[in-house]
């Protein structure tokens, strides 16, 4: 695992391209993480990217903006290593909650965000689109 660099961008895109259920992103949006200031890391195996993750930072509240996993290397754990680290990274910046959406429909997620100690936390109406689609909001408090 390690941060995220500009030249991530084509297989980050390739990985949203194969997941519908993430948050949908232009190449030119992913190129230009970093310029607006979001935190990204990759997840590299046999020296390509299997997935990644993108938060902000605001105070002390963080916000994962889009985590995906290449379909073929699901089930391995990567996801939670992307969770766990930029979890780590928050506590360092004394983040004390994390917020997310995530679709409706997407209830692996739902159950992944659960599973590592998000609650359900509202919704909003057609927040989504392609198709139009809830999301659901979720919270997790960190400790010091």
């Amino acid at each position: 695992m390690r941060k995220f660099e500009p030249r991530d961008a084509h297989p980050v895109d390739m990985i949203l391209r194969q997941c519908p259920e993430a948050a949908a992103w232009s190449l030119k949006s992913i190129e230009q993480l970093q310029q607006r200031g979001e935190i990204a890391w990759v997840i590299e195996i046999e020296r390509g990217i299997a997935g990644f993750l993108v938060a902000r930072v605001v105070l002390n509240e963080a916000e994962i903006l889009n985590l995906a996993v290449d379909p073929s290397r699901r089930r391995m754990g990567l996801a939670a290593a992307l969770l766990d680290a930029a979890s780590t990274k928050f506590q360092r910046q004394r983040v004390v909650t994390i917020f997310l959406e995530v679709r409706k429909s997407n209830q692996p997620a739902i159950s992944f965000y659960e599973k590592h100690g998000f609650a359900l936390n509202g919704r909003r109406p057609a927040y989504y689109q392609n198709p139009t689609e809830d999301a659901v909001l979720m919270t997790r408090g960190l400790t010091g």
